[in-house]
């Protein structure tokens, strides 16, 4: 009817300005500074590509189906002509549907608005705007204004996620590797929170070295790298230069803001790339806001024909303190086993509080066992910690020298503080490299107590304290058989008491007080892959063989 087609068309023409530009989307873009084939609103494609394509396997791009008029992207290919050239139109579509969204006026939704994260300070806060059956999200106001509809927050551009290529003002931050030989490939991009160390071969020739891009450090630092897409750049700055010399030899260079590019001098080629390392520092969103490239600059001799280059990328978010780790992934003989404990008067569930854990032991989040002192005194001990070592059975011990002026009770505090220190961890990492949100790479300590000797009813002056702490902590061998990891998957704390009688006025008693740490291997002896004849467990009919004997 004329009266619907003239309420849409006024409709249309009263539509706000779209928030979502349909021209910039490219769902089929997937690769990075590359044409994709067939992807006709590639914007890495040139004029020459799309003459090669033979249809567009994305024809029309729109926003929200929704929206009752929105603009689309129409792409198609002139085969005609010669050579063959791509059409680009951009047309106005519009919803017959009477059910559709005039505006998109709720501010809320036009962007990815970061929850939250609850702590023991806004619990309660958060508890009660979101504890109830029902809570309202709606905005305060409803504004139909199109300024309104593009908040500074829809505009700005997204944060690095995880595995993003870093992308720099040309393209992206190039870490050279291997792909289909040994030879070096410079288009393999740095993933965002990827921590990447690779080494390939390149080829170089002295005569020519001052003009192989790959040796010098400008390729590695001219570009700067965004902070978010397409916004804020950030500059590498060198961190430190290493020159290595034929021999090996490594010397620190002073002076890392001098930009030392490769030259020939006396038939070598001198300041020649052969290491690099990034690291990156990025905030909780997401945001890179410092880059540094550390090089190991080297000669080559004019016999070589290629040289090895390595390359290695680490990321560290900003104002966030290292974990030092004890094996990547299974536990080294001889590094500190990991471990934690669970931080007291958290209302959350397990994987907010494992965010703490590492950190919440000691200040170096590691399994500690008593301190022997050359004056063997326990309560002089008390405070003397011992990292407890993977695959190292420990004992250590003091002396405690006990009067009839000492009361019970404060004496068997004083004594299982020396044994198990002042905060005991609840939770061993079963792998040298677990994370503290990984919750189930964390194996529970299981803690025992026993006792030597039962206090009999007649003994109504003695006590019962603590005299050793003995852990034993089982492991496995975890993964392939010819690399195995060192797999932690049960700890036990044992706690042996022993009873103490009171002693007469003037009289003193030593005892002695040991810990000790003892590593089982519970690993099953590995299967045979297989066996020439198996052997089968029947019985065979008395004339199976027969006519043969």
């Amino acid at each position: 009817p004329a009266d619907a087609r003239d309420a849409v068309q006024a409709r249309v023409r009263s539509a706000p300005a779209p928030v979502t530009d349909v021209a910039k989307l490219c769902v089929c873009d997937l690769l990075v500074a590359q044409c994709d084939a067939n992807c006709c609103c590639d914007p890495d494609c040139s004029a020459e590509d799309f003459s090669l394509f033979t249809s567009c396997s994305v024809p029309v791009v729109t926003g929200d189906s929704q929206l009752c008029s929105q603009k689309a992207a129409v792409y198609s290919l002139d085969v005609e002509a010669n050579p063959p050239e791509r059409i680009f139109k951009l047309i106005d579509q519009v919803n017959p549907s009477i059910f559709c969204i005039h505006a998109t006026n709720y501010k809320q939704a036009l962007y990815l608005k970061s929850p939250e994260i609850p702590t023991p300070e806004n619990f309660d806060q958060l508890l009660a705007k979101f504890g109830g059956a029902t809570f309202s999200a709606e905005p305060d106001t409803w504004n139909l204004d199109t300024d309104a509809q593009n908040p500074p927050e829809a505009n700005e551009t997204y944060r690095y996620e995880y595995g993003a290529p870093v992308q720099t003002e040309d393209a992206f931050l190039r870490l050279p590797s291997p792909v289909v030989s040994s030879w070096c490939s410079d288009a393999n991009p740095a993933g965002f929170l990827v921590n990447q160390a690779t080494k390939c071969i390149r080829s170089v020739s002295v005569e020519k070295c001052d003009s192989i891009q790959a040796l010098s450090m400008l390729f590695y630092i001219n570009s700067s790298i965004l902070a978010v897409s397409c916004v804020f750049q950030v500059n590498i700055t060198v961190q430190s230069i290493i020159f290595q010399s034929l021999n090996g030899t490594r010397t620190l260079l002073n002076g890392s803001d001098v930009l030392r590019l490769p030259m020939v001098l006396d038939e070598l080629c001198i300041n020649a790339v052969l290491r690099v390392n990034y690291h990156i520092t990025h905030t909780d969103t997401g945001e890179i806001i410092e880059a540094a490239a550390a090089f190991v600059l080297g000669a080559i001799s004019k016999e070589a024909l290629s040289i090895e280059q390595s390359f290695e990328i680490s990321f560290t978010q900003e104002n966030a303190q290292p974990v030092p780790l004890s094996g990547n992934p299974g536990y080294a003989v001889g590094l500190p086993v990991r471990a934690g404990f669970w931080p007291q008067g958290y209302p959350f569930p397990a994987a907010f509080l494992f965010a703490a854990l590492a950190l919440s032991s000691n200040k170096h989040s590691q399994l500690t066992i008593l301190q022997s002192t050359s004056n063997q005194d326990c309560l002089a001990a008390q405070g003397a910690r011992a990292p407890v070592l993977f695959g190292y059975n420990m004992i250590s011990g003091c002396k405690l020298r006990i009067t009839a002026a000492m009361k019970c009770q404060p004496l068997a505090q004083t004594l299982l503080d020396v044994l198990k220190g002042q905060s005991f961890p609840e939770y061993v990492a079963s792998f040298g490299n677990s994370q503290a949100q990984d919750v189930l790479d964390w194996v529970p300590i299981t803690q025992l107590h026993i006792s030597e000797q039962m206090i009999s009813n007649t003994l109504q002056s003695s006590c019962q304290i603590p005299v050793s702490l003995g852990i034993e902590v089982k492991w496995t061998k975890y993964g392939s058989l010819v690399n195995p990891q060192a797999r932690i998957v049960n700890v036990t704390a044992t706690v042996t008491t022993t009873t103490l009688k009171q002693l007469p006025s003037g009289r003193e008693r030593i005892i002695p007080i040991t810990s000790s740490v003892v590593f089982t291997d519970i690993s099953s002896p590995a299967e045979p892959g297989y066996k020439a004849w198996p052997t089968i467990n029947i019985k065979l009919p008395f004339d199976f063989f027969y006519p043969f004997v």
